[in-house]
């Protein structure tokens, strides 16, 4: 007889209890229902408690050296920016877990601060083990092949169906992985925080030497000759790139870039207990029937204790409508293509990849105001109404053009739009298919979701 599924459902007295259809958690080989099979699993989750608690393995907590501090300095100062009025703080708000605090789809820079970005500002959170850029399974030899021989290799390579269930087929599915902004075209936090300073969409600082002459009048610049030498002012290349450097020492060093302080964190350590919506939220997040988020979202602890960062770093063409509210937008030929352009050129030509940005971590999510690289939606129920519907009722998703047509991916130019997941759960099923998740599933969602965002007060329960 095959081992039945497992799923929470509520009694009428509000309690929960394990019964019935087996799936995996994240991407471990380790079905669901088998996790739960192991001595007093199924009990211990019908209680609210992690059936197998593990010590997480977490960043060290010390003091921040004298490059940390200085790019802690770095980090708030406006006077950077050509405006006089942006700093990273400002989009990356440490009181909103590095991101916007307002609910802008993209915020607004340049050096009279009236300038559009294109791109929805992602969170600062949780980048501290982001691997580089590289196009294939994860493993070490992607660092020793170049990146046009590894599309090479993705370009020939069949695709396996990603879900929860299918860990070690799925794995083998050679796509790009890795690196930082929503097209991965920076592989260190130094590289990403020029980005940022130099776009004259947003920080607009202009040019390097510039940027030197003002950190050489800054209120901190005996910090540089302390660090770097009473020569660091005479190279200004060299100046700016240690201010980069000290930023990205900022983010690495600063725990409040990673705090894994949630209720999800205290959960799987043995020490909080899930109420009934989160527990059936965390399931449905993990069933490839109903959510199936683990599969791009990875949520399992991983085997040397390493607390999961609730994204597998792999880029998807999920077909998000057209943001409207983006100046850019208003060209009808402009698209922004993720891998393949308008910011990154050297997959130009990889027209497969046309459309792809990258999965981003959910820890936090709950506190975002903008979801998605264009910030097209601005609620967790708008985010998971998408996934329900884009493929089963796109005509609540998509606009109608003017002969009533419902312009499905409208934000891809039609040459692209092959590019788009049809194959991996919920985006499998078919118009008038019964749409994946109910409303109570995307309640309970929501609920577990909201688990993620630090700062929770853990009483241990044992």
């Amino acid at each position: 007889m095959a081992r039945p599924a497992w799923r929470l459902v509520t009694t009428a007295f509000g309690a929960v209890v394990v019964a019935g259809a087996a799936y995996a958690v994240s991407k471990s080989p380790i079905a669901l229902g088998q996790w739960l099979a192991q001595p007093r699993a199924s009990w211990l989750l019908a209680q609210g408690a992690y059936p197998h608690p593990v010590r997480l393995v977490l960043p060290p907590q010390q003091p921040l050296s004298a490059v940390a501090r200085l790019g802690g300095k770095l980090f708030v100062d406006s006077a950077l920016s050509g405006s006089g009025k942006l700093s990273c703080a400002s989009c990356h708000n440490p009181a909103h877990a590095y991101a916007p605090a307002n609910d802008l789809s993209v915020q607004l820079g340049g050096g009279a601060m009236h300038t559009a970005g294109v791109r929805a500002v992602p969170s600062l959170e949780y980048l501290y083990r982001q691997q580089n850029f590289s196009i294939g399974p994860d493993n070490e030899e992607n660092e020793t092949v170049s990146l046009q021989q590894l599309v090479a290799s993705g370009n020939r390579a069949a695709r396996a169906t990603k879900t929860v269930q299918s860990t070690a087929q799925a794995a083998q599915n050679m796509v790009p992985q890795g690196g930082l902004f929503w097209d991965g075209r920076a592989n260190t936090l130094q590289q990403q925080a020029g980005g940022p300073l130099f776009n004259p969409v947003e920080m607009d600082a202009g040019s390097v030497s510039a940027v030197a002459t003002r950190l050489q009048h800054s209120a901190y610049a005996q910090d540089f000759t302390q660090l770097f030498g009473p020569g660091i002012f005479q190279d200004p290349k060299l100046l700016v790139s240690e201010a980069l450097f000290a930023i990205s020492r900022y983010q690495i060093e600063d725990p409040s870039f990673h705090p894994f302080t949630s209720k999800f964190d205290a959960w799987v350590q043995g020490k909080a207990r899930l109420n009934p919506a989160e527990l059936r939220g965390y399931l449905a997040f993990n069933d490839p029937k109903r959510g199936n988020c683990a599969a791009c979202h990875l949520d399992r602890p991983t085997p040397d204790g390493l607390p999961p960062l609730f994204t597998d770093t792999q880029y998807e063409a999920l077909g998000v409508p057209r943001n409207p509210s983006i100046p850019a937008n208003r060209d009808p030929h402009y698209f922004d293509l993720g891998l393949c352009g308008p910011y990154r050129r050297d997959l130009k030509a990889q027209t497969a990849y046309c459309g792809m940005f990258l999965t981003p971590t959910l820890r936090n999510v709950a506190t975002r105001h903008a979801f998605f690289h264009n910030g097209v939606y601005h609620s967790l129920q708008q985010v998971l109404a998408f996934y329900d519907f884009r493929s089963t009722e796109p005509q609540k998703i998509y606009p109608r053009g003017p002969a009533g047509m419902v312009l499905v991916d409208d934000d891809l130019p039609a040459a692209y739009r092959g590019n788009v997941d049809h194959v991996d759960p919920p985006f499998d099923r078919k118009p008038g298919e019964r749409p994946p998740m109910s409303t109570q599933d995307m309640h309970d969602i929501i609920a577990f979701l909201q688990t993620l965002t630090d700062g929770h007060a853990a009483h241990d329960i044992e």
